[in-house]
């Protein structure tokens, strides 16, 4: 198995893409510590599908955007596990609406939660790395990071800023054999995309060369990809998994 005896923490991982991510790294073999903010029940549930695949799973509720809080996740898998080989930045959140009309609270929410959160994360965790001379950090991005989108600029800002977080801690830490990278997903079929309106639908999928939404299990094997040794060579890098959405010419 690609993750064989690796303990690993997902963020935000109690739905939607961050449930992915935590179900196919154990898949793939990694212990996870299943992290969440308000959702206890739909956490478990994930961390109870990955004790059924003979894999170790805790769940911890902790706000990452809090220091403090991103200090007693990482413990909680040092306690639990034993160890953390790999951290998934996956927690974030959007206040959506147009500059003009976007209240200052929501804006420094999303940067809290998106980007600060990464930042406190990688600050926990990377020390245990760093000793153990190995170490993936894969933080979840999004197009819009690359792209912008209008109304979305507090999550457009926190979304870009993680890709130049990747950038900057990938030249840090490369040195211990520490790998970061980004993965952007494009429009993936999660809740919030469920319930547009039809006609909303079909004006996203004509923007993609695939013609459909892509499933959450498709950014998480990315993910798995990027922890695991065959992408050892990789750091600094954005993945982009959207369908051909974004490609240039």
């Amino acid at each position: 198995m690609l993750l064989d005896g690796k303990k690993a923490i997902v963020t935000g991982a109690s739905r939607g893409i961050g449930r992915a991510i935590a179900l196919a790294l154990a898949r793939a073999g990694a212990d996870v510590v299943v992290n969440y903010s308000g959702q206890a029940a739909a956490a478990e549930e994930v961390a109870a599908r990955i004790r059924q695949m003979g894999r170790q799973a805790v769940t911890c509720q902790a706000d990452v955007s809090i220091p403090a809080e991103a200090v007693k996740l990482v413990n909680a898998a040092v306690e639990q596990l034993g160890a953390v080989h790999i951290l998934v930045n996956n927690a974030g959140i959007t206040r959506d609406n147009l500059v003009m009309r976007l209240a200052e609270e929501d804006w420094d929410r999303v940067l809290e939660v998106n980007l600060k959160g990464a930042f406190n994360t990688i600050k926990a965790a990377s020390r245990l790395m760093l000793k153990a001379r190995w170490g993936r950090i894969i933080n979840i991005s999004s197009i819009v990071g690359i792209t912008g989108n209008a109304g979305q600029a507090s999550y457009a800002a926190s979304k870009a800023g993680l890709i130049g977080l990747t950038k900057a801690v990938a030249r840090e830490l490369g040195p211990r054999n520490i790998t970061v990278n980004a993965v952007a997903p494009g429009f993936i079929l999660t809740d919030m995309t469920a319930s547009l309106p039809e006609n909303v639908k079909e004006k996203m999928l004509g923007q993609v060369a695939l013609g459909r939404f892509g499933q959450p299990e498709e950014v998480a094997a990315v993910v798995v990809f990027l922890a695991s040794e065959d992408a050892g060579y990789i750091t600094g890098q954005t993945i982009v998994v959207d369908g051909g959405l974004t490609m240039q010419a």
